[in-house]
């Protein structure tokens, strides 16, 4: 707990049932802050209430939470003993095709967008959708709007020759902000070896999920198979372009995994999850400290430690938002 403590720590994904309760987890599990699912399959007015309603959070919880703007915010949640909060999409339908509202959500806070999420849209293909594209000529304006006014760009649902592309056009570092090495197990939501080196040969940053059916033991899988998967990534990447995003779904039942896993929330069934069991060691989020005490077990020194649980994002939230 003494390190944990001391660290920034950042969850580069939580897509929760976000309510008070699970306010008080992060809290609990020392988290310093945390990009935050506020859309999936949404369109623009749905979008739009899902803010609404995060304003309305900030207000009512502002003993507990803050929101973050830029990565000063970050330090200053840890300063004050908060929960700072990064709104994230994981689909840009939340723009439609109207590119000005990509800086309408900017002024309001949003600041990381994944491109596509798991099927096709007018942006790319996502990762089950049956033949990649790569990126639509609209794609490529999306991303320099995006660069343009500083939204990091999250690449871990979407097709390998659409990410390919993104990861060329894109002029700032982007993100695989929660994702698993195929080579420990073969997913289409995993990534290759391959994939790790080039986002991070370009200066990307990749964050470790733990995602039971993304690990190689499954349902069964263990705090110490998370920490096998993050010591791949950092073997394969480097250990200054990695972190952590968990994709914690707490507070969330059968319905919202039935929404996730069929395209537009309710089309054609995409993939087959089975039983959703977060590693033994790392259940809840309050267990977050867990996490830091097994990378301290593999004797990682504190610096390294530092940069996985959160100094990494930092660095690359940065560099995309414009300051640090």
């Amino acid at each position: 707990m003494a390190l944990h403590d001391e660290l920034i720590v950042f969850d580069g994904l939580i897509v929760s049932n976000f309510r008070p309760d699970i306010f008080r987890a992060m809290k609990a599990g020392g988290i310093t802050a945390a990009n935050c699912t506020c859309s999936v399959w949404e369109d623009f007015p749905t979008s739009m209430k899902a803010l609404a309603q995060w304003k309305i959070w900030f207000e009512q919880e502002r003993a507990t939470l803050l929101q973050v703007y830029r990565v000063s915010d970050i330090r200053r949640a840890k300063r004050e003993g908060k929960v700072g909060i990064v709104l994230g999409w994981q689909n840009a339908t939340g723009f439609g095709d109207h590119l000005p509202f990509v800086r309408v959500y900017k002024e309001l806070g949003l600041g990381v967008v994944q491109l596509t999420y798991n099927t096709a849209t007018t942006v790319g293909s996502g990762c089950y959708e049956s033949t990649d594209r790569g990126l639509t000529d609209f794609g490529r304006e999306l991303i320099a709007e995006l660069n343009r006014v500083g939204i990091l760009i999250d690449l871990s649902h979407v097709g390998s020759q659409t990410s390919d592309d993104a990861i060329r056009t894109s002029t700032k570092p982007v993100t695989y902000s929660h994702c698993c090495p195929s080579a420990l197990k073969a997913h289409p939501r995993n990534k290759s070896d391959e994939q790790l080196r080039f986002i991070a040969e370009r200066g990307g940053h990749i964050g470790v999920t733990m995602f039971p059916p993304f690990l190689k033991r499954g349902a069964q899988s263990t705090l110490e198979d998370y920490v096998d998967a993050i010591e791949h990534v950092v073997n394969v990447a480097g250990e200054d372009q990695v972190g952590i995003g968990t994709d914690f779904t707490q507070g969330h039942g059968d319905e919202f995994m039935r929404y996730i896993t069929h395209d537009k929330g309710y089309a054609r069934q995409l993939v087959t999850f089975g039983e959703i069991k977060m590693p033994a060691g790392l259940g809840r989020i309050e267990e977050f400290p867990q996490l830091t005490a097994a990378l301290e077990r593999r004797r990682w020194p504190a610096a390294r430690i530092a940069k996985i649980m959160g100094e990494n994002w930092l660095r690359v939230l940065g560099e995309v938002w414009g300051e640090s």
